[in-house]
């Protein structure tokens, strides 16, 4: 008995489970999807204003070396590439509307995440390299008449930003947004739980 007591008042100490308001997580998912889709609109925007750019500056600039346009077209393949994925993430989050169907807002949210994760994994590193490669061939020619310690100071500190982008800021930023899909995910699970 005195067993049975101790159990009862374990079970009632826990706290009662959090019942969510409907108005609350739809805000919340909302406003976590607007900051998503507005980080991505943004840099869309950017990706498309530095492949212009770069375009312009294989056209117009009269390059000797074939290294160097070649190294400016890896440039454009890796970030056309980049933007292509950019766009469909943009769209996934973009393609339901959590009001009209939230199961299937769910799974999209879930798919999303699940892709973001796999392709932002590999192929971030693929980017990298790709950028390396480019800049690489690019700069044989730009320091061509520069002195040795300018070319290494440009390769070694252009080598450290890609370190330090690479495996410093991006684990940050993908452990941050996975943090908050996960909540978001968590929080519209909860919710689907309370109407089953």
């Amino acid at each position: 008995m005195k067993d049975f007591d101790h159990l009862m008042s374990v079970w009632q100490a826990q706290p009662p489970k959090e019942h969510l308001s409907v108005d609350d997580v739809v805000k919340q998912v909302k406003k976590g999807i607007r900051a998503f889709t507005t980080r991505l609109y943004w840099g869309i925007v950017a990706m498309i204003g530095t492949v212009a750019a770069a375009f312009i500056l294989m056209f117009f600039m009269a390059f000797k070396s074939p290294a160097t346009t070649f190294g400016i077209l890896i440039i454009l393949f890796a970030m056309a590439i980049y933007l292509y994925f950019m766009i469909r993430h943009y769209h996934m989050l973009n393609k339901h509307d959590l009001t009209q169907n939230p199961s299937d807002y769910l799974d999209s949210l879930k798919q999303y995440q699940k892709d973001r994760s796999r392709t932002v994994g590999w192929f971030y590193y693929l980017y990298i390299l790709l950028l390396s490669a480019g800049l690489a061939l690019y700069f044989v020619e730009v320091l061509e008449n520069a002195s040795v310690g300018f070319k290494v100071a440009t390769y070694g500190l252009t080598a450290i930003w890609f370190l330090f982008t690479t495996f410093y800021i991006k684990p940050r930023m993908m452990r941050s947004e996975e943090e908050k899909l996960n909540l978001m995910i968590d929080r519209l699970e909860r919710l689907q739980q309370q109407f089953d």
